[in-house]
């Protein structure tokens, strides 16, 4: 497998950063035939397994040593039966959030979920009826669009506005939404696929609004470790105490600590009603026990897989700076809109005049290298692709050259 390379004076550029970790994110991992969506379902996806595959959100570095310990020591006990979330890892959740996040919560608040996406259909279920109108802020994650559609509601689009190499949200149009009647709004902050990390001033216009119109928020944050140093991510449910009891916020180790595959997310309801609402469809459904090796996963992350993630955040960010370089010199009609956190990079081949299902055609037949489709993402998606950089550099590169490649014989 010639993933490697000529990696060039470019990608040398950043050898000093990994010398100085104690972390080997550089390590190339080989994951095809273990089930893993990213490698083993490209065919299925994209029409052929022979491509570089940048598209689902999980990372190619291994899991924190302390996750894989803990799992491991679990595992050891050779008897895997029933399980639930103990005081400890609740416990760990509450240290997590308010040492990384500023944010004190109380354990009673916390629930659960197999995953985040799990979360907000419960939510739409048990907060809204069929025919309400929930709000979304495209191009953002699509499955948003599946828990309000595949739930009987009315999807309703409140598009960010474009801002040179940034977005913005849309208060005027949101408030004359909400004026029209809104139940509730998806949240996604830090935002996927434009990494976005809300300001403070931006939370509280937000908020400002859903308190006048008693919108309900649902706020996805599981991007919220993934911020880079010159941002602060705010959840949204400590703005205020109207928020706390207005926001459902659903967090998870799985993009963190790349341990998706442990279905195990942490959801956050400080309104005792709501709570109690969300966690009998949660019980109805039979979705509260959990998985055994997700709490392990998720207690030992969030107590000592902090240095980790700081040693991730500093590679990403070289990443980033890899492909911003790369498009400036090589790419000029590329555009990088600037990530403020994630490791999912949105760029804007608008200047090319290329639609995007021609787009991506190229990335794959020429390129070989697949990346998601902008429209996937909603309204604002057109000419956009978005581009997965949790992974080692020199595939960072190696795609980066594919990419050039397939343009090239444009």
């Amino acid at each position: 497998m010639s993933l490697i390379g000529t990696i060039g004076s470019t990608l040398k550029h950043y050898c000093y950063q990994t010398m100085k970790m104690k972390y080997n994110f550089d390590e190339i991992n080989d994951r095809k035939n273990t089930h893993c969506v990213k490698y083993d379902r490209l065919e299925e996806n994209f029409g052929s397994p022979d491509l570089l595959p940048l598209w689902v959100a999980d990372m190619d570095f291994k899991t924190p040593e302390c996750i894989v310990k803990a799992i491991q020591k679990r595992a050891s006990h050779e008897i895997y039966g029933y399980t639930f979330r103990d005081t400890g890892c609740n416990r760990a959740i509450k240290n997590w959030l308010l040492q990384k996040h500023g944010w004190k919560i109380e354990e009673e608040w916390l629930s659960s979920s197999p995953g985040v996406v799990t979360a907000l259909s419960i939510s739409v279920m048990a907060f809204t009826n069929p025919g309400d109108r929930i709000a979304v802020q495209p191009p953002v994650y699509f499955p948003f669009f599946q828990v309000i559609k595949d739930n009987d509601r009315e999807l309703i689009h409140n598009p960010l506005i474009r801002e040179g190499n940034s977005y913005r949200m849309d208060f005027d149009h949101l408030e004359q939404l909400a004026q029209e009647g809104l139940k509730m709004l998806i949240l996604c902050s830090p935002h996927n696929p434009v990494g976005r990390v809300w300001s403070h001033e931006e939370l509280n216009r937000l908020a400002e609004i859903c308190t006048k119109y008693d919108i309900l928020v649902l706020a996805d944050e599981i991007h919220s470790d993934l911020v880079f140093e010159e941002y602060k991510h705010i959840p949204f449910a400590s703005i205020s105490e109207d928020m706390a009891q207005r926001t459902i916020t659903c967090i998870a180790p799985s993009k963190t600590f790349n341990v998706a595959g442990l279905a195990s997310s942490a959801i956050i309801i400080p309104n005792k009603n709501l709570k109690l609402k969300y966690n009998q469809l949660l019980h109805n459904l039979h979705l509260n026990l959990g998985n055994l090796f997700g709490h392990e996963a998720m207690r030992a992350g969030y107590q000592e897989g902090g240095p980790w993630l700081k040693e991730l955040m500093e590679y990403l960010k070289g990443n980033v700076e890899l492909v911003r370089n790369f498009l400036k010199e090589n790419l000029p009609n590329v555009k990088l809109i600037e990530p403020e956190s994630t490791y999912l990079l949105w760029l804007d081949f608008n200047a090319l005049e290329m639609d995007t299902d021609t787009l991506q055609d190229l990335m794959l037949t020429e390129g070989k290298v697949a990346l998601n489709k902008g429209t996937t993402f909603g309204p604002g998606g057109e000419g956009f692709l978005r581009m997965n950089i949790a992974c080692p550099r020199s595939i960072v590169q190696e795609a980066l050259e594919r990419i050039k490649k397939a343009l090239d014989k444009k």
